[in-house]
């Protein structure tokens, strides 16, 4: 008897994949609310994204941001950030009792809110900032490679299941400056520095060293989203 093998493809599913004959399967890569995304073999199973926010490729820079912000700018610092108060030296949000105005009560969040999370804010619902542990995830379980994609330096990370990230080097901008792009990345996390909460976590990288660093919240520093 003839039989019948009728393959149905269901185009909504990411590409499925195998290595070198292993019946190990992973997701390569998809789409969430249209924006892609690559499995890295991470054990959270945490994936990311494959551009920065505001970006069209691996390798063009996109927007700036300051932490807690959703949208861009081209002036950057104390003066132009909105969770500052009025005086400069104390916070509106994710303060303590020694950054909040007088009489005022601090909330004590240490992570972005959905509504502050650039991430979330402008790629909508499942997306969302990485935190340091994410960082300290990629840092760990990738081979991190100083290089350049189209003319544009930045780092290859490339997971164990031998899919990769690029993340260039966007540099950063204090005031209306830019600075080191080129040679330095900034990517933020979602959670502050909780021993000096005007600073946030955020991996920093240059040719000789990538690692988890903080930066100060008024800062204009990249975003790379992720999703789980």
């Amino acid at each position: 008897m003839n039989k019948l093998v009728i393959v149905v493809a269901i185009l909504s599913l990411p590409v499925i994949f195998a290595i070198g004959g292993s019946d190990k399967l992973f997701a390569q890569s998809g789409k969430l609310n249209g924006y892609e995304y690559v499995d890295l073999g991470l054990p959270s199973g945490t994936k990311w994204a494959t551009c920065n926010i505001g970006a069209k490729t691996p390798e063009s820079y996109g927007d700036l941001f300051a932490w807690g912000e959703t949208k861009s700018k081209s002036s950057f610092g104390g003066l132009t950030y909105s969770l500052n108060d009025e005086v400069s030296a104390t916070l509106k949000k994710y303060s303590t009792e020694t950054t909040v105005k007088h009489g005022e009560k601090p909330d004590s969040l240490h992570v972005l809110e959905d509504v502050d999370d650039a991430a979330a804010a402008n790629w909508g619902k499942g997306w969302r900032m990485p935190t340091d542990v994410d960082f300290a995830e990629l840092l760990s379980n990738c081979t991190a490679t100083w290089t350049e994609q189209n003319g544009v330096s930045g780092y290859m990370f490339t997971g164990s299941n031998g899919n990769s990230i690029f993340l260039p080097a966007a540099g950063w901008c204090s005031t209306d400056n830019i600075i080191d792009r080129g040679s330095n990345g900034c990517y933020w996390c979602k959670n502050l520095n909780v021993e000096n909460v005007f600073r946030a976590y955020n991996l920093e990288f240059s040719s000789g060293s990538c690692k988890v660093n903080d930066s100060r919240r008024s800062d204009g520093i990249s975003v790379r989203p992720v999703c789980n």
